[in-house]
């Protein structure tokens, strides 16, 4: 298991964003130079954990519970065969292109090792919005990666570091129960009947999913 690529975004213009000043750094691309990684602050002032990485839109991306994204080059390499064109380390805005790890089967609260410092946390799976349709330019892409079911997962940073390209991927620790990236992004979007399925992996979980939790089973009684 290894990072394969480090990538990095800059504020840039576009027309396909909601953002109030039209600007979005979706478009990461890869850096050879080491990267620190570290929390960024509180959802709403925090950025990204990637020094040198732009957020534009902190009402949804950014902060401690987002500080990174990573998506498996696997998943990658199905996209590029289902749709028939090339798709860099970086297309998905992610952070971090992992290989050999089962990025969308993690567990939430499950930590990695990337390289000999930092420690992350996975936290839950990305959402995918107008501004990552816009950027991939792709008719019906929300629905179609919606249904895919594989949305790569955001970590916390639980002990700040340097990475680089190549470094290892260790998984340290992996909670006892079954609440996986996949499942979690299930329950946020398509089958909110999962929701209260979230329940054991607790504090681990990105807070907004675990209030919706919260939310969803004390409406219905559960």
């Amino acid at each position: 298991m290894k990072l394969l690529s480090v990538n990095l975004g800059r504020r840039t213009a576009v027309p396909y964003t909601d953002h109030p000043e039209g600007v979005t750094a979706i478009d990461k691309r890869p850096t050879d130079a080491p990267v620190r990684v570290a929390a960024p602050g509180a959802k709403g002032t925090g950025g990204s954990g990637l020094a040198g990485d732009d957020i534009c839109d902190t009402r949804h991306h950014g902060g401690d519970d987002q500080a990174v994204y990573a998506v498996a080059r696997e998943d990658l390499d199905d996209w590029e065969r289902e749709l028939g064109r090339t798709l860099p380390s970086g297309a998905f805005g992610e952070n971090f292109t992992t290989s050999g790890v089962d990025v969308s089967g993690a567990l939430i609260g499950e930590r990695w090792r990337v390289g000999p410092e930092l420690v992350l946390e996975v936290t839950c799976g990305r959402i995918p919005c107008r501004t990552f349709q816009g950027h991939l330019g792709e008719q019906r892409w929300v629905k179609r990666f919606t249904a895919k079911g594989a949305p790569g997962a955001y970590l916390r940073v639980i002990e700040p570091g340097e990475v680089r390209t190549g470094d290892a991927i260790e998984i340290l620790h992996r909670p006892d129960h079954e609440v996986t990236v996949a499942l979690q992004f299930r329950a946020a979007t398509t089958q909110r009947e999962l929701l209260p399925r979230l329940l054991p992996a607790g504090e681990a979980l990105h807070p907004e999913s675990l209030a919706a939790a919260r939310k969803y089973v004390a409406q219905y009684g559960l």
